[in-house]
């Protein structure tokens, strides 16, 4: 469990052989950020109790298994008020209680549908920080054996449509960040905003197909 910015921890749930994150917002309103595997959930309550800052609010960037896995563990025990992406379907005990979509605003964030890996995908830029969480729209590059600090898409054998992937993080490129939190391999602490230009915009790029 690491500070990684101001107020906003990273909670690692665990390691072997991936490795899975949820992130903890100690802002206004303490905003967890995704919750886990099921198998991770008594690790995840447990970073919580020792962070010692119950969350109000539980934010899902989409419902692929190792992001809704503690979600009714979550609710069980914190109540909070929840988020879902509106393409996203839940096989939980608990319903959400808001539905989200492309643009809207979620607690401190501007939430941005980003297709590709899955139809339900969000990345969550906040609004008045340099910060954002980028969903499963990118992992750390050290995930795929290259240098850490930087971003690559997710594996194509985990994406449903790998170009949907690349060409719709281009929505990103629409806002300011300097922090990109993922939740696989090394988070972009230093100009991830431009680093994200460079990979998307690179040389020689043509037009995509219509």
């Amino acid at each position: 469990m690491t500070e990684v910015a101001d107020g906003v921890y990273d909670l690692t749930l665990a390691r072997d052989p991936a490795r899975y994150r949820a992130f903890l917002f100690d802002w206004d309103v303490p905003t967890l950020v995704d919750c886990g595997l099921a198998t991770t959930t008594e690790t995840l309550l447990t970073r919580l109790q020792t962070l010692g800052t119950p969350p109000e609010r539980l934010v899902i960037t989409h419902a692929d298994h190792d992001h809704v896995g503690g979600f009714d563990a979550v609710v069980d025990r914190y109540a909070p008020e929840t988020y879902v992406p509106a393409q996203s379907t839940l096989d939980t005990v608990h319903d959400p209680d808001i539905r989200y979509d492309h643009e809207a605003t979620v607690g401190p964030f501007t939430a941005v549908h980003v297709p590709g890996h899955c139809a339900d995908n969000y990345a969550l830029v906040a609004s008045d920080r340099p910060i954002a969480v980028m969903g499963d729209a990118m992992i750390g590059a050290d995930w795929r054996g290259l240098p850490p600090g930087y971003f690559v898409l997710v594996e194509g054998i985990y994406s449903d449509d790998l170009v949907a992937a690349e060409r719709n993080a281009e929505r990103l490129q629409a806002y300011e960040f300097d922090v990109g939190l993922v939740f696989h391999g090394s988070s972009v602490f230093e100009n991830a905003g431009e680093k994200l230009d460079v990979f998307l915009d690179f040389p020689n790029k043509g037009s995509w197909d219509e």
